[in-house]
């Protein structure tokens, strides 16, 4: 019978020699991942519920901020990751101490499960009202609540919450990344038919147009806001070194060298992606593009194709919230473990035999603390389901501090680059320049919210 207490006390054994043949030099079981599954990984976080927003946020930037906004962030979560994959050991990047969580990114992860849930049901609501849209006609009302589809996604949750270690997600990843290049390019075949069939929608060079579409106040929140969507479809940071830390194999690469050619590899199929989602979503759906282009209607048929749409969306979500919370449950779990370690209500693990799968632990304290997790999760999201604006929350609040600021801090201690340095100057300049791009993103989504609240009666 296995006990949680002994595995975290192996995580901690940092730096020994602990070389065997089932278990890397931290003392943990032998990672057997590659860049090509970190690959999937990485997709799977940033090709997320952010993808579905990409639209509207164009919407309000226009033809020539929107792409370039796009571009500027990948290229800054590129450069940023490349810093923070360095620094998952110190003080040298191949043979130095592992670190083997990003301690700041906690808060956040929280925050993205939270947003996962908000997304998953207004997904599985569209399913709903797009097959009565077919049935009743367009302008029928088809009314749904969110609430009860937000209970079922807790409750598969919960149960997949119970797989133990973040190295058995992979499959379920690989699944989830599947799902997201599908409704990705679900989104991205109807807008494209959409405009070869004639469509002639507004658009600008500059977005919506003030005194037109929207007041001028109107223009700079909802400018604000798309910024922090943006952010938010490309906050996987936060995940980095999890992924590193927890999977990819050693010294075959290097971990860092097959992080970063995963981190590249992820990056350009997200950019791609994006790029198609956005521009093309634009120009089939112009200055009035929905929130949420599968989701908001802007497609009504062929609605078993947006339901499709729509069912890749949730198993993705599915597999995605799963991958940002694993950190979370594993740093309370390993805390817990060392602070009781002779508890068997902590520790003690039984193996339970389930047919066709195989042999599968259980913990009574996994169990509890899991499912509380879920549920908590849960209930937040129905008090705040507003898509647009907590999306842009979450990525102000991750952007800067988390894909920027830590990880140039750290580089720059690790490097030793010396103050006043023209490298220096640059990385202090960058940093800066993102946190007054956080603040505007954040100031705008927190509007928003304060808009939707005014009109919004929570659990019904």
């Amino acid at each position: 019978m296995e006990s949680l207490g002994d595995r975290s006390l192996s995580i901690e054994a940092q730096g020994n020699d602990v070389y065997s043949s089932k278990h890397d030099d931290d003392g943990r079981l032998k990672r057997t991942g590659t860049w090509v599954t970190a690959s999937a990984h990485i997709v799977t976080a940033v090709i997320g519920s952010g993808v579905l927003s990409l639209a509207w946020a164009v919407a309000q930037l226009g033809w020539i901020a929107g792409p370039a906004i796009l571009i500027v962030f990948s290229v800054i979560n590129l450069f940023t990751s490349f810093l923070l994959t360095d620094c998952y050991r110190y003080p040298d990047p191949v043979q130095g101490t592992r670190n083997t969580s990003y301690m700041e990114m906690y808060g956040n992860l929280f925050g993205i499960s939270i947003g996962y849930t908000i997304t998953a049901s207004i997904s599985m609501v569209a399913m709903k009202r797009s097959n009565c849209f077919h049935k009743y006609g367009h302008e029928a009302e088809c009314h749904t609540s969110n609430y009860p589809f937000m209970i079922i996604f807790a409750t598969v949750q919960i149960l997949l919450s119970q797989i133990p270690d973040f190295h058995e997600l992979s499959g379920l990843s690989i699944i989830a990344a599947v799902m997201s290049f599908g409704y990705a390019s679900i989104g991205v075949g109807l807008s494209a038919a959409k405009i070869a069939g004639g469509n002639h929608t507004k658009t600008s060079l500059t977005g919506l147009i003030v005194g037109e579409d929207v007041t001028s106040k109107e223009k700079l929140w909802n400018t604000f806001r798309a910024i922090g969507n943006i952010a938010f479809a490309y906050a996987f940071s936060v995940v980095l070194v999890e992924i590193q830390a927890s999977y990819l194999r050693q010294n075959c690469p290097p971990e860092n060298q097959a992080m970063k050619k995963a981190t590249v590899t992820g990056v350009t199929i997200t950019t791609l992606f994006y790029m198609l989602c956005g521009i093309l979503g634009y120009g089939a759906f112009g200055n009035k593009a929905p929130g949420n282009f599968l989701t908001g209607f802007g497609f009504y048929e062929p609605y078993w194709l947006v339901d499709i749409g729509n069912v890749f969306i949730v198993v993705h979500l599915v597999g995605a919230y799963q991958v940002f919370s694993q950190p979370i449950f594993l740093l309370v779990e390993t805390w817990c473990a060392k602070r009781w370690p002779q508890s068997n209500f902590m520790a003690k693990e039984y193996r339970v035999e389930i047919p066709l799968v195989g042999t599968y632990r259980v913990n009574a304290f996994r169990v509890i603390w899991r499912t509380a997790y879920v549920i908590f999760t849960a209930v937040i999201a129905m008090i705040l389901p507003f898509f647009n604006s907590i999306l842009g929350l979450l990525g102000a609040i991750s952007f800067w501090p988390l894909s920027v600021y830590f990880p140039t801090e750290m580089y720059l201690v690790q490097a030793k680059v010396p103050k006043c340095s023209m490298i220096w100057i640059g990385v202090k300049l960058l940093s800066g320049f993102c946190l007054i791009v956080t603040l505007i993103a954040a100031a705008g989504s927190i509007e928003g919210i304060i808009v939707d609240l005014k009109t919004y009666e929570p659990f019904k």
